[in-house]
């Protein structure tokens, strides 16, 4: 997924490059070591997930967590809900997980934390049950390599486009017809507000606001849909969806069972514009990440959000330190550099003078400082002002600086931005818009080189200088008080306030999740090919 011929062309330094990576991977570390020593109820109901543990009670409230609910009330989850689930299985009579659920729902379970020999053979058929759930995402993961193999691979940069009407059923049609006029990665935004539920919602669903909820079977239908488009087109079409706010491990699990092929997955999204709090969705972020690593799952990142409430030119540094940071969290949990899809985005103030130059500054320094990973360029928004012909020229120059600088993924800019949902017609018009860019000038990255010490490379380094001395910041004080000081898109967020916190428990000695065993001590990237499950 390397950019074509883009190393080298700013003349950064190595060795302040390397320096940037160090002082990122530092700061990242304490947190990388509380989201190993904790764990969270939507980590726990994702291993039940995992385990086949699906549906919800007439009220909607899924079983999962009644599960981790009961188990909680009970005994605690400072060990996790494995032992105290499989040792009630084995022990209470109970025939199946959704059995033992709603015996939890009712009041009518009862759970244990095992020892000795109960405690083994409880451990023993917990990681039965999440063996299996990981083949059936590595079997996904290899139907995706066979349908690559037999359809084809678009080139890039790929067209990432949205559909969400809120009903599923309405999403399918318009997500084929997207396809057909030139999208390689149709995304289904969630429904306003699903981030910030504690639990993933059941079924089809056909009531959504401003987007459609994400569940598992509305992932099988549009999987399913996006196949037979392919299938058509003679070409693979990508389906993205949404793994960020409080369920993040849960949704990621749901999307690798589905063969979904990315996901945003970005905690300082939750935190920053949802208010979620830091530590929880830090440690969930792992365990999702780590799901996406053995799916084969790209990951989106939101820096680009922070240029929506931060200065464009003024904040450039933190999206490069974000980068970072999301690159280190990143390979500790097993993603490898093609699965890194780091954000940034167009919403430079255009009528700043150089605004362009200064926009194609900062998309090549990201394209050089990550040149294996398919960077995801998001347009302009925030500048657009309901004028629609300058809207229009604006998407075109955002096209523009995306082929210039071998972007990986461009999201289509609407010229309609911030006035209505658009209207197909509306869409129509950017595909074309994004295609005629594209076909004119799709070689021209090869030309694009900056004069060392022109505009473009200068403010450049100049951007990498000041991210590195973020960096040390960072480093020094810790990243939950760089957070906590609105470094990162200017919002303020303390680690111990925000939305889920109660949901964070610190893990025992003797702490027991099978999904974490098999993930950490396993290659994601050799599990390419279906395995048998264990008897």
């Amino acid at each position: 997924m390397t950019g074509p011929n883009t190393r080298g062309k700013l003349d950064l330094d190595p060795q302040v490059v390397r320096r940037a990576r160090d002082l990122a991977a530092r700061a990242a570390e304490p947190v990388i070591r509380m989201a190993r020593t904790h764990t969270t109820v939507s980590v726990e109901r994702a291993l039940l997930r995992l385990a086949g543990l699906s549906g919800a009670d007439a009220e909607g409230r899924p079983w999962a967590n009644h599960l981790v609910d009961a188990v909680r009330a009970q005994v605690g989850l400072e060990h996790g809900v494995a032992l105290p689930v499989w040792d009630a299985l084995l022990q209470g009579g109970h025939s199946s997980l959704a059995d033992l659920a709603r015996a939890a729902a009712a009041g009518r379970a009862s759970f244990r934390l095992p020892t000795g020999g109960d405690a083994r053979t409880a451990h023993d058929a917990a990681r039965r049950a999440a063996r299996g759930g990981i083949t059936r995402i590595d079997r996904r993961r290899a139907e995706r390599d066979r349908m690559l193999a037999g359809v084809g691979d678009p080139a890039q940069p790929w067209i990432y486009l949205i559909v969400a009407t809120g009903d599923i059923y309405e999403d399918i049609p318009q997500a084929q017809a997207a396809a057909r006029e030139g999208a390689d990665v149709v995304a289904v935004i969630r429904s306003t507000g699903q981030s910030l539920l504690d639990f993933v919602p059941e079924g089809a669903t056909r009531e959504g606001y401003a987007g459609t909820y994400a569940t598992q079977e509305n992932f099988r239908l549009m999987r399913a849909a996006l196949d037979e488009v392919s299938r058509e087109l003679g070409r693979y079409v990508r389906l993205t969806n949404y793994a960020s706010g409080l369920c993040m491990p849960e949704i990621a699990t749901l999307a690798g069972l589905e063969r979904l092929d990315m996901m945003l997955n970005d905690c300082m999204y939750g935190i920053i514009f949802r208010d979620i709090n830091p530590r929880r969705t830090f440690i969930d972020q792992r365990f999702s990440r780590q799901i996406h690593a053995r799916a084969g799952i790209v990951v989106n990142t939101g820096e680009d959000n922070y240029l929506t409430t931060a200065d464009a030119v003024d904040a450039a540094h933190t999206v490069i330190v974000s980068q970072l940071l999301n690159e280190r969290f990143g390979h500790e949990a097993g993603l490898a550099d093609a699965q890194l899809g780091l954000g940034h985005a167009f919403e430079i103030n255009p009528r700043i003078p150089e605004s362009f130059r200064l926009e194609l500054a900062h998309a090549q320094l990201v394209r050089e400082l990550f040149p294996d990973a398919p960077l995801k360029y998001m347009p302009p928004t925030k500048h657009m002002t309901g004028n629609i012909f300058a809207g229009y020229l604006l998407d075109a120059f955002f096209n523009l600086a995306g082929v210039m600088t071998g972007q990986s993924i461009i999201l289509i800019g609407m010229m309609t931005e911030g006035i209505h949902t658009p209207w197909l017609s509306d869409r129509d018009l950017a595909l074309e818009n994004v295609r005629y860019v594209r076909d004119a000038c799709g070689g021209l990255a090869e030309d694009f080189v900056p004069r060392p010490d022109g505009f473009v490379a200068e403010r450049a380094r100049r951007v990498l200088a000041e991210s590195v001395d973020l960096l040390e910041r960072v480093e020094r004080d810790g990243l939950l008080t760089a957070i906590a000081e609105g470094t990162f898109g200017v919002t303020r967020r303390p680690p111990d306030a925000g939305k889920g916190l109660d949901g964070v428990v610190e893990r025992a000695d003797g702490y027991v999740n099978p999904a974490i065993e098999i993930l950490d001590a396993e290659d994601p990237h050799a599990a390419t090919a279906p395995q048998e499950v264990p008897a």
